[in-house]
């Protein structure tokens, strides 16, 4: 007897993730999800309310931290994708 090794059974494999987030999708931060992230522990715990009511555009993507611009005039800012959602 003869046993296949090393092939993956196309079927079991996980569905692909898509991307939940387009560049010039209107995002805003989750409060809750950004709380409980190790970037909230290393980051000033005093945050501007105008991040978590929204609503800012995404400019970029690159992996898993969209590029965030606000309408207001501060500096754009870098979150990760898990932190944002659309507005």
């Amino acid at each position: 007897m003869s046993e296949q090794t090393g092939k993956v059974d196309d079927s079991q494999s996980p569905p692909k993730v898509q991307k939940k987030l387009r560049k010039g999708d209107l995002v805003k931060v989750d409060r809750e999800k950004y709380s409980n992230s190790l970037e909230s522990k290393a980051s000033d715990t005093n945050l501007p309310e105008y991040i978590f009511q929204g609503p800012g555009e995404v400019l970029l993507i690159k992996g898993d931290y969209c590029q965030v611009r606000w309408r207001r005039p501060v500096p754009d800012v870098w979150m990760n994708s898990d932190h944002i959602v659309s507005y």
